[in-house]
């Protein structure tokens, strides 16, 4: 059995929206404070503005880097990661190039994510990969999995919540089978409600992406489309 405090504490909340705004950010960095969760997870744009709402509190800044496609050149990546950092963010959490995978350019992807974690655990920031694994097979996941551990990443993640579909038992369990106890583990995307939320963090996972944090945290069940 999970109280409600211990799943917040393992909440990535999502400010993530292209259409939210600089008060959407202010309101949520408050429900983050509030509800004791994780981390407040917002646009490369949002870091500065986060920080400073979140300096007295224990919720960590992170954000998205190439989001939601990964498809940015790998230079780019790493000067996205310096100016987060510049800013005042604590994880990153980056997408993967995922048509340089399904193109079988493995080099590519590892040194791509590589060159963030480089920059990155420079100043001790966390990196969280995106597989946005809905694109992937099983065997593709496991595939990710590995090269994420192999370029140093600290997390393996399952989504952005903006692709064609979210996190799965099925999936995370390809991740634990494959980097448990090598790699933390971020269940997101499609968690709109407390069962699902428990059930992943029965599984094993160690973080968990949310936009929807108050409902889930109260019961409810959210019915926005989708979710981080």
């Amino acid at each position: 059995m999970y109280t409600v405090e211990q799943v917040a504490a393992t909440i990535d909340h999502a400010v993530l929206k292209p259409e939210q705004t600089e008060q959407d950010v202010r309101d949520n960095a408050g429900l983050c404070i509030e509800r004791g969760v994780a981390s407040m997870c917002v646009r490369p744009c949002d870091v500065k503005l986060a920080a400073g709402l979140l300096k007295d509190s224990p919720v960590l800044v992170s954000c998205v880097l190439s989001f939601p496609h990964g498809a940015d050149a790998t230079p780019v990546k790493a000067a996205q990661a310096r100016q987060a950092i510049e800013d005042g963010v604590q994880e990153i959490d980056m997408v993967m190039n995922i048509g340089q995978f399904l193109s079988g350019n493995y080099d590519f992807v590892r040194d791509d994510i590589k060159a963030v974690v480089e920059v990155a655990h420079a100043t001790g920031v966390i990196v969280k990969v995106i597989q946005e694994s809905c694109y992937l097979t099983l065997e593709q996941v496991a595939k990710a999995c590995e090269l994420s551990f192999e370029a140093g990443a600290d997390f393996v993640k399952t989504s952005t919540g903006f692709g064609s579909s979210s996190a799965t038992l099925e999936i995370i369990d390809v991740m634990i089978k494959t980097v448990g106890g090598r790699m933390k583990i971020k269940a997101s995307g499609g968690i709109r409600d407390w069962a699902t939320a428990v059930a992943y963090l029965e599984q094993g996972v160690d973080r968990l992406g949310i936009g929807a944090t108050a409902t889930v945290l109260d019961g409810g069940i959210s019915r926005c489309l989708k979710n981080k």
